[in-house]
């Protein structure tokens, strides 16, 4: 494989001209030729660096992993020419990113052992490549200031960018003019689309994803496509919405424009779905950008879709998607753009933070963390079904689903056997230190890999012997202590059970878990003492109080009359705009028509 000569490198994407030919001439015999697959990690953020790289062929993805699963973690996509761990080499720091093959790379390596042997055999030319690197890293960073310059300009552009917004408000132009029945008509012939090859879908996202379980993924589209349908038929999503005669007011729905919605890695099938019904409900259109790891489930959906529009005569620029790859610097350009009329964001907080700080107005959702109490009077066969069902639905990736069991010890045994008589795994005290030993980060976080696993995946990686058909795995909690890996989110078949004597005790445990995190999403509460519900939903900072109900069929409108939704507000709880389950008046526009009351 020979090294690139200066003349092939494009300047537009490399700093190698830094490097005078002379000085990779002293180089050569010093790199060594390597092969990554795509895929493969080259070096990973915070590792020592023992080399660094010059790419002669193929592209390499630059990103800082992220403790949120759904938060977008690229920085930039490198090619030939680039060079990769140089400043950590001679700045002898770890690495700061994590670099990774995002096609087949070819590159040369030099390692420090070799940078040590050129100077050692020849100081003179040593100095030359250490200054010849030094002035390539003064250049990167020279380059690094000019983007960030850029990046902060109101009026910097991005030619794919604009093209799709201009490409979308076209299509909403034209779309806005249809008539409320055919509307309906392209609503219906999308969900029945989608769930006719939903056991399909479902699978191929697992394949993609390697999160969930594709039957469970089959029902969310299911319930996506023709339970969100069934909420907009018939429903007035343009023109006059409502009238009152006595104040002489009426109310007229307008469309946003254009919005563009972030789809996250846990659950990005029903979110497209989802999002596109009520964007299109509303006379809107609708860009897409997904998590870079369901790039391939957002084709499938949006090939889906947009085979639809064609069918119905509709505009095909009214649902569009970021079709390659997407990256931090892109979805913020979609978001700060002037075309744009909203951002409907669903992932981890890092991206709905970033929706809130564009300039445009946003609909955020929060983290969910929802406590789940278990009063005296629980029916405990009941409760112990719903939890199961819940949070085992989906390997745990609902993030209404319940994290906690408060359980109080008057029916703390019977709640332990019902338990594992409907499938759970209940830890005793050595197994719980065991497993929080081992499957928790430091900081509390449920080890990454273990998202959206079986439990017995789960148990198996960490060396704890978990049948294959348990659904739930269950650890003991201290009630006195409810902080880190006890009382966090958990995106997996994973809960806590922490035990209370009476009431007041309980409400005050379900209050401080959620003032830990995920105020503002879910509690949920096992009673047949209505005082016990009020008293609880009046103290809980949450958007959904459910009763008697699994929380993940619960908060998204499955089970209850809850709009049927899968972008779930947390309100000012948790640092969003509304508490709402997002629906298609939440994307509109409503006028007010007053006439004199004289």
């Amino acid at each position: 494989m020979p090294l690139l000569k200066l003349e092939e490198i494009d300047p537009r994407t490399s700093v190698l001209d830094a490097v005078q030919v002379e000085v990779l001439a002293a180089l050569i015999p010093h790199m060594e030729e390597v092969r990554f697959a795509a895929g493969e990690t080259i070096f990973a953020a915070g590792s020592p660096p023992d080399a660094f790289y010059i790419v002669d062929q193929g592209e390499v993805r630059v990103e800082v992993p992220h403790e949120e699963l759904d938060t977008e973690s690229v920085l930039e996509y490198v090619g030939t020419g680039s060079f990769l761990g140089d400043m950590e080499v001679l700045g002898a720091t770890n690495h700061g990113v994590t670099a990774v093959a995002q096609t087949d790379v070819e590159a040369h390596k030099v390692s420090r052992a070799g940078l040590r042997r050129l100077f050692d055999e020849n100081p003179a030319e040593g100095i030359k490549v250490l200054r010849a690197l030094a002035r390539n890293t003064a250049l990167r960073l020279e380059s690094a200031v000019h983007l960030l310059a850029e990046h902060a300009a109101e009026d910097s552009r991005d030619p794919e960018v604009d093209r799709i917004v201009a490409a979308a408000q076209a299509a909403q132009a034209e779309f806005q003019t249809w008539s409320e029945e055919r509307v309906d008509a392209l609503l219906k012939d999308i969900a029945e689309a989608v769930a006719s090859r939903a056991d399909e879908l479902g699978a191929a996202e697992l394949e993609e994803t390697h999160i969930g379980n594709a039957a469970d993924k089959a029902l969310k589209l299911q319930f996506a496509a023709m339970a969100v349908y069934a909420a907009l038929e018939g429903e007035v999503g343009f023109g006059l919405l409502d009238s009152d005669d006595v104040r002489r007011v009426s109310e007229m729905a307008s469309p946003v424009g254009v919005v563009i919605g972030l789809v996250p890695l846990t659950n990005p099938g029903p979110t497209f779905v989802n999002k596109t019904l009520i964007c299109l409900k509303a006379r809107n259109a609708l860009i897409l950008s997904c998590h870079r790891g369901a790039q391939k489930t957002g084709n499938a959906f949006g090939e889906l879709i947009q085979e639809v529009l064609v069918r119905h005569g509709a505009p095909v620029d009214v649902v569009q998607w970021i079709r390659n790859r997407t990256s931090r610097k892109k979805t913020a350009r979609f978001m700060r753009h002037e075309g744009v009329g909203m951002i409907l964001a669903t992932g981890g907080p890092a991206m709905v933070k970033a929706a809130y700080s564009s300039g445009k107005p946003a609909i955020g959702v929060g983290a969910g963390n929802a406590p789940a109490w278990v009063a005296p009077d629980a029916d405990i066969e009941a409760t112990a079904e719903a939890v199961i069902t819940s949070k085992g639905f989906d390997n745990g990736l609902i993030c209404g689903s319940e994290q906690h069991l408060v359980v109080d010890r008057g029916v703390e045994e019977q709640m332990v056997d019902a338990l594992q008589r409907q499938g759970a795994v209940v830890l005793d005290a050595d197994q719980t230190k065991q497993f929080m030993a081992t499957a928790f980060e430091e900081n509390g976080d449920l080890r990454m890999w273990f998202v959206g696993q079986s439990p017995s995946t789960i148990g198996g990686a960490i060396g704890m012997e978990i049948p294959p058909e348990t659904r739930l795995i269950v650890f003991r909690a201290d009630a006195s202590s409810p902080e880190g890996a006890f009382a966090r989110e958990r995106l997996a078949p994973v809960m806590s059970l922490f035990t209370v004597d009476g009431d007041e005790e309980a409400i005050a445990l379900c209050r401080k878990l959620l003032d830990y995190e995920g105020a503002g999403h879910t509690a949920n509460v096992h009673t047949q003492d209505e005082e016990r519900v009020r008293r609880f939903a009046e103290a809980m900072p949450v958007s959904r109080v459910l009763v008697n109900t699994p929380s993940a069929m619960g908060c998204c409108g499955v089970v209850t009359g809850l709009a049927p939704s899968l972008t779930l507000g947390c309100g000012t709880f948790g640092g969003n705009s509304t508490t709402d389950n997002v629906g298609y008046r939440n994307l509109l526009n409503i006028k007010r028509v007053a006439r004199s009351l004289a």
